[in-house]
């Protein structure tokens, strides 16, 4: 099937959609050095920033979140590529200061490998730093080992919780603890239903048939737990948001962040139709629902399904949670 996108020249891919990207939201974002995008506002140097890194091709992630309240810098990889070294290195330096840097890291192989030697560099110059890795991806087993878990859509919450701690002037000891306490308290599970084109070479990153479905396939096309035959939407959720709640340990009177991110093709329609049903199966464990968000956060390309996201909150994450932000894919008031 020949791919059919609104796209120029395919090698221009990543600096054309973010000079556009940078040029919608001019009053809350800009583009620096071709791949950096910061907040049009800095952040006061005596407060904790918060600089993540990751290939385009995600939209709105990650750089959707950048903005008061969320990320200061996000370093930009090309589509589905981590950015390299030298360049997220200069996100790091770019924001040194003393009160630090709390660097988020997603737990992919080409991420993790640029992080790694960004940090070395970044040590020599003498940046203080924390890193969160976050791996809250449950299809390898919710008890499979840190290197074997992908970091999926967690990743953005975690952005909203850590960026309102630093926003409100808590110490990267302190950001670190409550970013961390979130990020061992949350799980996503993924199912697709149609693969994406890979924009710079036209191509679909992976096959399923017209009747198969997958939980647990990676945002990259990487395997789930399994093929399947088509199921409903009660069934779906029934099956995910059994294993998510098992896996941060949820029990009667908890309270759970619940986030439904649309991979790119799946509508508003069919994400709310599964909330319902998750709504229902935790109503009947006597798990309360305290915050949801049903939407399109991290996407790929126009790959159909859907990442099913929980987080165990207590008062003081909820607090950080409800707290404002003005980013141009989240804004609290």
């Amino acid at each position: 099937m020949v791919m059919k996108k609104f796209i120029n020249d395919p090698a221009n891919l990543t600096p054309e959609l973010l000079e556009g990207y940078s040029m919608a939201y001019a009053n809350k974002v800009a583009l620096v050095s071709e791949k950096l995008v910061v907040r049009a506002n800095p952040k006061p140097l005596d407060k904790v920033a918060l600089v993540t890194l990751g290939g385009a091709g995600h939209e709105p992630a990650l750089s959707g979140f950048v903005g008061e309240g969320m990320l200061d810098v996000s370093v930009v990889g090309d589509i589905f590529a981590a950015p390299g070294p030298p360049k997220v290195f200069e996100g790091l330096k770019m924001m040194k200061r003393d009160a630090g840097i709390l660097f988020v890291v997603l737990n992919h192989e080409g991420d993790v490998m640029s992080a790694n030697m960004a940090e070395q560099m970044a040590e020599r110059e003498g940046i203080r730093l924390k890193r969160v890795l976050t791996h809250e991806d449950i299809a390898p087993g919710a008890d499979a080992p840190i290197e074997n878990r992908r970091g999926l859509v967690g990743c953005i919450p975690l952005y909203k919780v850590a960026g309102a701690a630093a926003e409100e002037g808590k110490s990267l000891e302190e950001v670190y603890e409550i970013a961390e306490r979130f990020n061992q308290n949350m799980a996503t599970l993924a199912v697709a239903l149609k693969p994406a084109t890979h924009p710079a070479m036209g191509e679909p990153i992976f096959e399923l048939a017209d009747d198969e479905m997958e939980i647990g396939m990676g945002q990259h096309g990487e395997a789930g737990t399994g093929r399947s035959k088509m199921m409903s939407a009660d069934e779906t959720a029934e099956i995910m948001i059994r294993q998510l709640s098992q896996a941060v340990g949820a029990k009667s009177g908890d309270k759970l962040l619940v986030i439904l991110n649309g991979a790119g093709a799946t509508t508003l329609m069919e994400l709310y139709i599964v909330f319902r049903k998750v709504k229902q199966y935790l109503n009947e464990q006597g798990i309360e629902v305290a915050r949801s968000l049903v939407g399109e956060l991290l996407t790929v390309q126009e790959m159909a399904g859907f990442q099913m996201f929980v987080a165990k909150m207590d008062d003081e994450l909820l607090k950080y949670w409800d707290a404002p932000c003005d980013t141009p894919y989240l804004t609290v008031r």
